[in-house]
């Protein structure tokens, strides 16, 4: 990839194609990682997640709304790339207002209907991710760091 619009059509892939990641947040200096159902939302800047409220993660995110999601690209094309990649993105979160919910939550039970009953539950929220720079990883010397604010540029 040598340009920054081939990056931003490769993420937009990764994140259409790939439905987990690994999110990984902090409290109190100690890291903890989990498995999340991820929806893509408004292109490749924000991704939306649900969790209980009381849960480790969420009270990390409470505290601390930095975090880091790992996706490994198996499912997706390898138009771009040869070979397995791996996608890390760099944001912080906030849980999904009122205004915003339905619609949030309508999108990530079409893609995930398997979690309808847990979406469901008083103690479920939705978070928002928010994308502030990627990480693209085809290989121990083929690292490329690159900011949302770039892609939003093309």
């Amino acid at each position: 990839m040598n340009n920054l619009r081939t990056y931003r059509e490769f993420i937009e892939d990764v994140l259409k194609t790939n439905k987990f990641a690994v999110l990984a947040t902090d409290g109190d200096g100690q890291p903890h990682t989990s498995l999340i159902a991820i929806t893509p939302l408004r292109s490749f800047r924000q991704l939306v997640f649900a969790t209980y409220r009381n849960t480790l993660k969420y009270r990390n995110l409470k505290h601390n709304s930095k975090v880091a999601l790992l996706i490994e690209n198996r499912d997706a094309e390898m138009k771009y790339l040869q070979g397995s990649t791996v996608l890390t993105i760099i944001g912080h979160t906030e849980e999904i207002a009122d205004a915003e919910y339905e619609s949030a939550y309508k999108a990530h039970l079409k893609r995930h209907p398997e979690m309808e009953s847990f979406m469901l539950s008083s103690d479920c929220a939705l978070i928002l991710v928010i994308a502030q720079s990627y990480q693209v990883v085809n290989g121990i010397d083929d690292i490329r760091w690159i900011t949302a604010k770039d892609l939003d540029a093309i």
